[in-house]
């Protein structure tokens, strides 16, 4: 039988940029949006406040786009500052390689294994479903959601007990599967 796992995040990630206020590295999203026209022509920027001081710091979405290409869904989102979207766009690479910025998951996700009832099985044959783009170490949700201690899932893989179609060493944000034999 296989069990179905999700990685979903709680809330949003943490954005790591220097502050120019007070040299902090850490900001935080609130799901906030500038929109700016000139004539006919449209900035946007998220909003982002520093943990440390609460500097605002703004994160370019548009740069003097045409009102006429931005959808106007779009538009009502960040007017009405959807934290659903601030979400959206922080996944988006793009968006973080323009702004240099890059996004601390810590404490921002959780794992949702349905259940305890697999843990007594002597094979678990699982799907892990990541429900946003969260990098995460598959050792650290194998063991989290089997029971066991990270030194144990390493174990298990170097006996051949746990095995997988991608590499289960280094970090992970896209859906994978694996069989557990104890």
């Amino acid at each position: 039988m296989l069990n179905r796992w999700v990685v979903m995040p709680t809330c949003l990630p943490t954005v790591l940029r220097r502050c120019h206020a007070c040299a902090s590295d850490r900001f935080r999203p609130d799901g906030k949006f500038r929109v700016n026209a000139h004539h006919k022509l449209l900035d946007a920027w998220l909003l982002v406040l520093c943990t440390a001081c609460g500097e605002t710091a703004k994160l370019t979405v548009l740069e003097r786009a045409n009102v006429r290409s931005v959808r106007a869904e779009l538009l009502d989102r960040m007017h009405g500052n959807d934290p659903a979207l601030a979400g959206e766009l922080l996944q988006d690479p793009t968006l973080r390689r323009r702004n240099r910025v890059a996004l601390d998951w810590d404490g921002a996700w959780r794992l949702d294994t349905g259940g305890s009832d697999h843990l007594g099985r002597e094979v678990i044959d699982v799907s892990v479903r990541f429900a946003a783009r969260i990098p995460v170490r598959p050792v650290r949700l194998i063991a989290d959601g089997c029971g066991l201690s990270r030194a144990e899932a390493e174990r298990l893989i170097v006996e051949g007990k746990l095995v997988s179609a991608v590499r289960l060493s280094g970090k992970l944000s896209g859906d994978f599967t694996f069989t557990l034999k104890r």
